[in-house]
């Protein structure tokens, strides 16, 4: 058997399994779509958002990307921003790193990519830039790639305060709440490394006065 077929299989036998366990599950989650939260998460296969957060389908709304990066004119992430705040009414938005992110670790080296990877990876060494007098201070270079995935983090939820979907949402329904989280792959627990509350005053060069 082909490892894609094996795939349908696995899906066909979960599926029935399911059912066998609650008859009225999928009847259920086709009828609504409700989440409190938006994850925005690495594209890593090891970091699974329901997973790892023991959580059902319909909970979390999901978007992943390499390195789990906000890019303001990324039009994919900003549309399904602007739909799990204006249309789903999330109440949180978690962005989720990971620690040994592959995507980190290209940053940090002088390699090309070649084009698309370089454009991408480009949004990291710029977080790099902002924070290298703390990282330019940490000599192991394990401890750095972890710190630079921390601040990472941070940078992506500051770029998700400074959208005005996030701040009109803000405004109007003092949500959603924004977090920065980092899971460990070594011991699967989550790490909460930032968090902005709705309504925080940003760096006002980035806050809209006519929402």
């Amino acid at each position: 058997m082909k490892k894609h077929q094996k795939l349908l299989q696995e899906n066909k036998l979960w599926a029935e399994s399911q059912i066998e366990k609650d008859p009225e599950y999928f009847r259920r989650l086709v009828k609504v779509q409700s989440p409190e939260f938006l994850w925005i998460g690495c594209s890593d296969s090891r970091v699974p958002a329901n997973q790892i957060t023991n959580t059902e389908p319909g909970e979390i709304f999901v978007h992943r990307n390499v390195a789990n990066l906000v890019i303001n004119n990324d039009v994919n992430l900003l549309s399904v921003l602007d739909f799990a705040v204006t249309i789903l009414k999330v109440k949180h938005i978690i962005v989720c790193g990971h620690y040994g992110c592959g995507g980190i670790k290209a940053a940090l080296t002088n390699h090309d990519h070649k084009a698309i990877l370089n454009m991408w990876l480009r949004s990291i060494k710029d977080v790099y830039r902002i924070h290298r007098s703390e990282l330019d201070n940490i000599k192991d270079p394990h401890e750095k790639e972890n710190r630079l995935v921390e601040l990472n983090v941070q940078e992506q939820v500051f770029n998700l305060a400074k959208t005005s979907i996030v701040q009109k949402a803000w405004k109007e329904e003092q949500r959603p709440h924004l977090h920065g989280w980092v899971y460990g792959l070594a011991n699967g627990l989550l790490n909460p490394v930032y968090e902005i509350r709705p309504g925080t005053h940003i760096e006002p060069l980035y806050e809209f006065d006519d929402l």
